[in-house]
């Protein structure tokens, strides 16, 4: 499906507000508080901030199954309470609960059907989704027997089924080990190349820099931050270079150098391996091959 229509925001928020009253006496707590954001096709968008601060709320006013107080949600430009809205939209909450006697294959089967879908292409698309979030070999296992792992991936299997523009993740990496998470973030990136839009929260902040264009950062229901992740995490006015280990001598040069033009180096490190990444080079590939004749 096309990414919609040029201009049109996948979604836009403006001066989204949600009271929740609480207690027997009508005290409002204000979970969102005027949040205005806007989403633009095809970008992998990151909503992030601690437990409390608004997220899930939002999210589920941008899924039409709250109501705001005040304030506009659109998806691409629908309101967000239409069934026309939501017919766009694939979702993975934080913490499924599927029907747990079902097989995998079913379940996305169930799920893919509710969604208008239906004939001969039905199977294959059901595989081909199975197969994305790499369950193929368990697609036909009740429920009841899958890791927390397993389930954020085949619900995530059904959030995709039917082709959906704009696709909501609610950590979709919770309970997943990293082999997994590596896997999902693969498969976010491959949605995005379809020219999907994928709104993303997660408390992995690696994982949020690896494959997201922007970011907002939400605190109390209000917005703190927003931009483009590389302007977010760059330092405009630093550079970092990786050479071969240079002597105490060469490096005395390269002070002198440096000083000549009025320029200072700042400091000397030994780069570091990011742990996720050594963890991924050194697992989940295949055994070596042993001789012919060995033990």
């Amino acid at each position: 499906m096309s990414a919609g229509l040029s201009g049109t925001p996948a979604i836009e928020l403006r001066g989204l507000v949600k009271d929740f009253a609480v207690g027997l006496r009508g005290v409002k707590l204000r979970a969102v508080d005027h949040l205005s954001l806007r989403v633009e096709p095809g970008q992998v968008y990151g909503l992030l901030g601690p437990n409390g601060s608004g997220k899930s709320t939002t999210i589920k006013i941008i899924l039409g199954l709250l109501e705001p107080t005040a304030g506009e949600c659109t998806v691409f430009g629908v309101p967000g309470g239409r069934v026309e809205a939501r017919l766009a939209v694939g979702y993975l909450p934080e913490s499924p609960y599927f029907y747990r006697h079902l097989t995998g294959r079913e379940l996305v089967q169930f799920y893919a059907r509710i969604c208008g879908l239906s004939g001969a292409l039905l199977p294959a698309r059901v595989a081909e989704v199975i197969g994305w979030v790499g369950l193929t070999e368990a697609a036909d296992r009740r429920i009841g027997t899958y890791s927390k792992g397993m389930l954020q991936r085949i619900g995530l299997a059904q959030a995709l089924v039917h082709d959906p523009r704009l696709v909501i993740l609610d950590e979709p990496t919770a309970g997943v080990d990293p082999v997994g998470a590596a896997a999902i973030s693969a498969l976010i990136l491959k949605l995005k190349a379809q020219g999907k839009t994928v709104l993303i929260t997660s408390h992995l902040l690696a994982q949020i820099e690896d494959i997201c264009d922007r970011v907002a950062i939400l605190d109390r229901g209000q917005l703190i931050l927003e931009g483009a992740v590389r302007e977010l995490v760059g330092v405009a006015d630093r550079q970092a270079l990786v050479v071969e280990q240079l002597s105490a001598e060469q490096l005395g040069e390269l002070r002198v150098w440096l000083a000549a033009r009025g320029r200072t180096l700042e400091s000397v490190e030994a780069p570091r391996a990011r742990l996720d990444r050594i963890f991924l080079d050194h697992v989940g590939r295949p055994a070596p091959a042993k001789k012919e004749g060995g033990p």
